[in-house]
Order: structure tokens, then C-alpha cells, then sequence
């Protein structure tokens, strides 16, 4: 484990910066590429079973983001307080919270999959799911949820490695799952050699093996590192410590799907077909954007490490950098999806009305994409200062002022197509409220730390 994190060992010039947030993107592109390739193809293959098994996979997404979400949040506060300990040079702590973030990880995500287990029939009612809609997703959600655990012990690892200052480790372990679950696949769902597939319940199976297989490896790189110690002391503090900045986070991550459950529910009410369309269309979309998240995602330890070391000015470049390149990257996405998203679609679903909402989505989702951007990087350095309150406030000034009023204006008005609308504008508007906070307070707590006020209290 190096003594001191290559993103604080000395001054940077905004061209360092750059290069090496490029380096840290790439590095977590790589993984997401894998993660965000595997979760595509379980729609192909779920496309080629039946346009009702997809329009079902496309009613358990909203309940998918909102678990990931919550352990995302988790690893939000973990990562957070580890990158300011370590560039505070202080790695006993930051051991000791990385120790005890998997214990609590552990203990929250149980009483979680135990919870939705419970409600699993009311929440598809409440997306709008028809009976067998319902019992589809059901099935397919009660398998998910035992590689629950097995997710967020990755996931929240690959976040710690990082804030320790691994970048490589992290793409390499998330690659490989995904490889995985995208090799063994096929047979389940579809079958081989006189063993019947098990269609969308398959795919949920070949999620927990490669999940599972994921967790051992993590498990192993994370040990093999030294990054645990093996005691219990100090718990409490820790789990007060990481909570501070992962409660918010998670509610903060809770209010998108919540947004997203809104959606489906209308998409419900224009017919399976629509929300086969979305569930295809999103997932094509997600492809490109997620290079915002892992843009945001490699923003956030660099910010910690470096606010921590005293270095503002890096912290002023790196956002400036990151930015920049979340335009930029928007503006080629919208490109790429307005050309080829048709030819995508019809690879998954032949199915006419699906391919038409489908490709109505990534005419007009796309438009907001950079903007996206700019709001993960606001939310994301919020954090990792130790700040949760503003990323909670902008979600909640994003779903209950903007993006679901205006979703139920744009669906009265224009049918689906406005609620596509609606959420475009929505994210406008809060990419301006993060920007412009986000620069205030930094430039207001550069002034207090110049006057001898600890910054990071």
C-alpha cells in the first residue's frame, strides 16, 4: 500500500489534472463498460424469449436501481471519510473504516433484501405490472436478491480500493464478473443439451454466480492488500463516521428510482410495449452514460484526497477538467444515439410499437446526458468534502419540483413522448442549482480555510 496517493504527492498543472482523471475514468469506464455491456445483453437474451418477459425485466429495473442505489450510498460515505483519511496521511483509520464498512454493508444490505422480499407483490402492483407481468418479475427479483449481498460487497469494495488510491484492481474484478455473467447466460436462459432454459429466472441466476465468484475475488485482492484490520473496535464511531455522509447519500440515491417508479407507472398506462421499449432504450443509453458515472466516480476520491491535503486549487481544476469533458461527451453520445439507437433497438426486440418508443427515448433522452454529467460531479465532490446535505437537496429539488411534475405535464400533453420531454428539462435545471452551489461553497470554504478555519469539520 503506498505511503502517499499519486493524486497528492505533489503540485499539478491543469494538464497533470486532466491526464490523470483521464487515467482514473478510464480505469472505471473499463469495469463499467463490462458491467453496463453484461446488464445489455441480459436484454437481448431476455428479448429473444418474449416482448412479455422484457416488458417484465423492464418493471424490476426501477426496484434494481433503488437497491444498487442505497449500496452506492453506503460506499458514498465509506469512500468518503477513507480518501480524506488518506490524504490526511492517516491510514490506521482508514483501515479501520474500510474494515468496518464491510460489516455494516453486510448487516444493512440483509435487513434490506429481507424487507423487499416481503413487498415484492406491492411494489409491481404499484409499477403497474399486469398478473403475468407480476409473477415473471417476481420470480426473477427472488433469485436477484440472494446475490444482493454479494453485489454491494463488491461494489462498495471497488469504491474503497479506489479511495485508497487502486484504480486498476477495481475495472479488472468488475470485468470479470460481468464476463462471466454474460458467458453462462445463454445456457440458462435459453438451455443446452436437454437441460430446459429457465428464461428471465435464468438470467437472474447467471447475476448471482457471477456475483458470487465477484465477492471471493474482492474478498481475496482486499485481504491480500492489507486494507482490513482485524478488529471491532471502534465500530460504533466508524459506522457514525460513515453514516454521516451514507444516510444522505442513500437518500439522495433513493429519489432517482423513485423518479424512475413514477415514470414506469406512466409508461404502464400506454402498454407493455412502451415499457419493453424504455427497458431497451435505457439500457442502450446507459452504455454511453455511464462514462458520466465513472467520471464522477473517479472525481469524488481525488477530490477527497485532495481537499484533505489542503490542495484547493487542484480540487478548483480538477472539476473545471471534469466538466468540460461531461459536455463534451454529451454532446458525441446524442450523436452516436440519434444515428445508430434505431439499428441497436432492432438487434434486441423486433417487435414494431417497441422499437418505436424505444427509439423515441434516445431521440430524446440523450439531449440531457452532459448535463447529467455536470450534476454527478457537483453531487459527487459535495461528498466527498463531507457535505451530504446539497446532493440530498438537489434530488429532491430534481424529482419533487422538476422531474415528476413534469413528467405528469408532458404525458397529459404529448402522451410518453412528454414524459421523455419532462425529464430533459428537469435535468437542466439541476444541473445549473448543482453548478452554481457547488462553486459557491467551494470558493466560500477556500476562504475559510485561508483564514485558519479548518475546512473539513
Amino acid at each position: 500500500m503506498p505511503k502517499t496517493p499519486p493524486s497528492t504527492a505533489r503540485a499539478m498543472t491543469e494538464g497533470e489534472v486532466s491526464e490523470h482523471l483521464v487515467r482514473l475514468t478510464g480505469f472505471m469506464l473499463f469495469g463499467f463498460v463490462a458491467v453496463m455491456g453484461a446488464n445489455l445483453m441480459e436484454s437481448l437474451y431476455i428479448g429473444r424469449v418474449g416482448t412479455l418477459e422484457l416488458a417484465a425485466l423492464g418493471f424490476t429495473f426501477p426496484l434494481v436501481m433503488t437497491l444498487q442505489g442505497m449500496t452506492m450510498g453506503l460506499g458514498i460515505g465509506a469512500s468518503s471519510v477513507v480518501a480524506r483519511s488518506i490524504g490526511a496521511a492517516d491510514w490506521d483509520r482508514a483501515r479501520r473504516l474500510i474494515t468496518h464498512s464491510f460489516v455494516l454493508v453486510l448487516l444493512f444490505v440483509a435487513l434490506v433484501a429481507g424487507l423487499v422480499f416481503v413487498f415484492l407483490t406491492p411494489i409491481f402492483e404499484l409499477l403497474g405490472a399486469d398478473r403475468q407481468a407480476q409473477a415473471l418479475a417476481r420470480g426473477y427479483m427472488t433469485i436477484w436478491l440472494i446475490g444482493l449481498p454479494f453485489f454491494a460487497i463488491a461494489m462498495v469494495g471497488s469504491s474503497l480500493m479506489r479511495a485508497a488510491g487502486d484504480a486498476v484492481k477495481p475495472s479488472y474484478l468488475m470485468t470479470v464478473g460481468a464476463v462471466i455473467q454474460i458467458a453462462i447466460g445463454p445456457p440458462l436462459i435459453f438451455g443446452f443439451e436437454g437441460f430446459e432454459g429457465m428464461g428471465l429466472t435464468g438470467a437472474a441466476l447467471a447475476f448471482v454466480i457471477a456475483r458470487g465468484i465477484s465477492f471471493v475475488m474482492y474478498g481475496y485482492y482486499v485481504a491480500k492488500d492489507r486494507l482490513l484490520v482485524w478488529s471491532f473496535g471502534g465500530f460504533i464511531s466508524s459506522s457514525r463516521a460513515i453514516l454521516h455522509v451514507g444516510l444522505p447519500a442513500i437518500a439522495a440515491n433513493l429519489i432517482s428510482p423513485i423518479s424512475l417508479t413514477v415514470i414506469t407507472r406512466l409508461l404502464a398506462g400506454h402498454g407493455a410495449a412502451v415499457v419493453a421499449g424504455f427497458s431497451v432504450a435505457s439500457r442502450i443509453e446507459t452504455m454511453l452514460a455511464m462514462v458520466m458515472w465513472a467520471l464522477s466516480m473517479s472525481v469524488a476520491p481525488f477530490v477527497g484526497q485532495n481537499w484533505g491535503a489542503g490542495l484547493f486549487e487542484r480540487v478548483q481544476r480538477a472539476l473545471r477538467v471534469a466538466n468540460i469533458f461531461a459536455l463534451s461527451w454529451g454532446l458525441f453520445a446524442f450523436a452516436c444515439l440519434y444515428w445508430l439507437g434505431p439499428r441497436l433497438i432492432a438487434l434486441v426486440n423486433d417487435d414494431p410499437e417497441v422499437i418505436e418508443a424505444a427509439s423515441v427515448y434516445l431521440l430524446i433522452i440523450p439531449m440531457g446526458m452532459g448535463l447529467m454529467g455536470v450534476v454527478a460531479n457537483s453531487t459527487s465532490s459535495f461528498n466527498a468534502l463531507g457535505m451530504p446535505g446539497p446532493p440530498l437537496m438537489i434530488s429532491l429539488l430534481q424529482m419533487l419540483f422538476l422531474s415528476v411534475p413534469l413528467a405528469l405535464i408532458g404525458n397529459y400533453l404529448f402522451g410518453y413522448r412528454g414524459i421523455f420531454i419532462g425529464s430533459v428539462v428537469g435535468i437542466s435545471v439541476t444541473a445549473f442549482v448543482a453548478f452554481v452551489w457547488l462553486r459557491i461553497t467551494i470558493r466560500r470554504r477556500i476562504r475559510l480555510a485561508r483564514s485558519k478555519v479548518d475546512p473539513i469539520s
